[in-house]
């Protein structure tokens, strides 16, 4: 049987790990607004203050996702001592 803090030590690591790579994959998309012509080697900016997002939900899934476990690790910490 798992201790109680170890359990959450080890799920707050599982989810923190989750959420840094989906914060890896929300700084490697390209945005809505750019366009890339490999014909020319040119991007294409269009943009309209009103569409842009800034972030998309991956990311913040991922922050989430992150937050929560450091959580789990400050509580399994203090059950810990």
């Amino acid at each position: 049987m798992v201790e109680i803090p170890f359990a959450l030590e080890l799920a707050g690591h599982g989810l923190g790990a989750l959420g840094a790579v989906l914060i890896f994959f929300e700084f490697f998309q390209l945005p809505d607004y750019i366009e890339y012509d490999p014909d020319y080697n040119d991007f294409t900016i269009d943009i309209s203050p009103m569409e842009v997002r800034e972030y998309t939900s991956i990311g913040r899934v991922g922050a989430f996702l992150l937050a929560l476990g450091f959580a789990l690790q400050f509580l399994a910490t203090l059950l810990a001592h």
